[in-house]
């Protein structure tokens, strides 16, 4: 079996993964894509394109190293995808919630030019909540939800989610035309749903306004289910307390440079901006390993395949 691999993120686990193969032969990174598709049975990888599949008359599978398959635009071939993010984006976004519901970067910015950002020394400053006082609205409960809402419960938080069914295991749940009751009653928004056509932008300003100036928004989905500019505006006139950004509106096409949005969010002091990194943890990738490796076990078997997505 032969088994391209274009997804870098997999090379600090290379070893690991080739011991948990078969008998296989792997192609790392292939110069000329098409060129090496032409024998391949497999295509490890986040893209897969109609070239692509026209070039690969054997392919067999593409296996996805991750969640998302939105750069898959063909599904001539089983298409299958893997998590294990999870864990990772819950520690990253309990993480955010106390630093934006606490202020600490707005702590540490004070503090590097000798000013003591506390209410001990400014009684105008309130006292920040704990997370037992967060009231925290779930756009989308899959895996990442149930993680997060996991390691919420140990802090006495409470929660609520909207999704497109309705429901959320173990939570209060309602459909999307039950947004804006969750936003008014909510202090914190968690935006983990898949971006789609009626995902898109469902976040604007109106919905920031519910959220209110006590609220914080964390993004981990993908940047467009948040109106960027009506969040810039939000953000910059304090209609929201804070935001955490681990997805983004633009990114790299090569190299590590990229503006990440038209707005100038990173001028801002009550946001916090990351690279969508997340859920980039050796963690993670070890166990999207594990499934890389059982498919393709299970595709030489002749056995059926895992976590195949429907396009």
């Amino acid at each position: 079996m032969r088994v391209v691999i274009t997804d870098p993120n997999l090379l600090p686990l290379r070893d690991e993964l080739e011991a948990l193969l078969p008998k296989t032969e792997l192609v790392w990174l292939p110069d000329e894509l098409l060129d090496a598709l032409k024998t391949a049975d497999v295509l490890v990888g986040p893209a897969f394109t109609e070239e692509m599949a026209a070039a690969a008359p054997n392919l067999k599978l593409v296996q996805v190293a991750g969640a998302g398959t939105d750069r898959v635009t063909t599904s001539v071939v089983p298409v299958a995808n893997t998590y294990h993010h999870e864990d990772s984006i819950a520690e990253y976004i309990v993480w955010a919630l106390i630093a934006l519901r606490r202020e600490l970067p707005q702590a540490d910015a004070a503090l590097r030019t000798n000013h003591w950002r506390s209410p001990v020394y400014d009684p105008a400053l309130p006292q920040p909540e704990t997370l037992a006082g967060a009231k925290v609205g779930f756009l989308g409960f899959g895996h990442i939800g149930r993680a997060t809402w996991r390691v919420l419960q140990a802090f006495g938080a409470q929660a609520q989610a909207v999704t497109a069914s309705g429901q959320a295991d173990g939570l209060r749940a309602g459909d999307t035309s039950q947004l804006s009751r969750m936003l008014e009653e909510s202090n914190a928004l968690v935006v983990s749903a898949p971006l789609t056509e009626a995902t898109r932008g469902i976040i604007g300003a109106a919905e920031l306004e519910q959220l209110g100036a006590d609220g914080v928004l964390v993004n981990v989905a993908r940047g467009p289910l948040v109106q960027e500019q009506a969040l810039y505006d939000a953000l910059r006139s304090h209609t929201i307390r804070g935001a955490a950004l681990d997805v983004w509106y633009s990114y790299p096409s090569g190299g590590d440079q990229a503006q990440p949005a038209e707005a100038p969010f990173g001028q801002l002091d009550n946001v916090l901006l990351t690279p969508h990194l997340s859920g980039i943890t050796r963690q993670t990738f070890r166990g999207r390993i594990h499934d890389i490796a059982a498919n393709i076990t299970t595709l030489a078997a002749g056995n059926e395949l895992r976590n195949l997505v429907r396009l």
